[in-house]
């Protein structure tokens, strides 16, 4: 078998097979992931670090356990993780029925604007009508935006997470800007 000190030179593909006999191979992945999981899961909440952590440790939990149902299907193994995060926030908040936002970082902002033909330059008062506009969109809808330009994933992983085509994950984000845009245009 693979010698301890050889565990960080594994793919992601070898400690999947491992994991799914031993268990003591997850932690490896565990370590390669649980950052970006809980930086995901973190903006979600808003910045809660302490119910992050919990939800991050929850959904590592529910990879764990259910590792020998993973099925590689040509997409990053992070992707599984993202829906199952995913799963968690969204059960965290029915349960909690509590409001969600997202905080967004000037290049981020900037590529929203850029991609839903809105301009790249606003005075702060339109940034914040417009942040606004953002903080209004459905879960499904913040989720997207968040996945596609927070975590920079591609249209690809954020299907796999959806479980939809590239073409329908691609559509979706789209139709979300087009309908800031044509708000953008009505408030103006």
């Amino acid at each position: 078998m693979f010698k301890k000190r050889n565990i960080k030179s594994l793919s992601d593909s070898e400690l999947i097979q491992l994991s799914k006999t031993n268990q003591k191979y997850f932690g490896e992945l565990y370590e390669r992931y649980f950052d970006c999981i809980f930086r995901f899961v973190f903006r979600r909440l808003g910045g809660n670090e302490t119910i992050s952590g919990d939800l991050s440790q929850q959904a590592f939990m529910k990879a764990m356990v259910n590792i020998s149902k993973y099925e590689d299907r040509g997409m990053p193994f992070s992707s599984w993780l993202y829906r199952i995060a995913q799963n968690e926030v969204n059960l965290f908040f029915r349960d909690n029925k509590k409001e969600f936002t997202i905080e967004i970082e000037e290049r981020q902002f900037i590529s929203i604007l850029e991609e839903a033909e809105i301009g790249s330059y606003m005075s702060l008062e339109d940034q914040g009508k417009l942040m606004e506009m953002i903080n209004k969109l459905g879960q499904e809808q913040l989720d997207l935006i968040e996945l596609r330009f927070f975590q920079e994933l591609s249209f690809k992983e954020i299907a796999e997470i959806y479980s939809i085509t590239e073409a329908n994950a691609k559509m979706k984000v789209y139709r979300i800007l087009e309908k800031m845009n044509l708000n953008w245009k009505d408030k103006k």
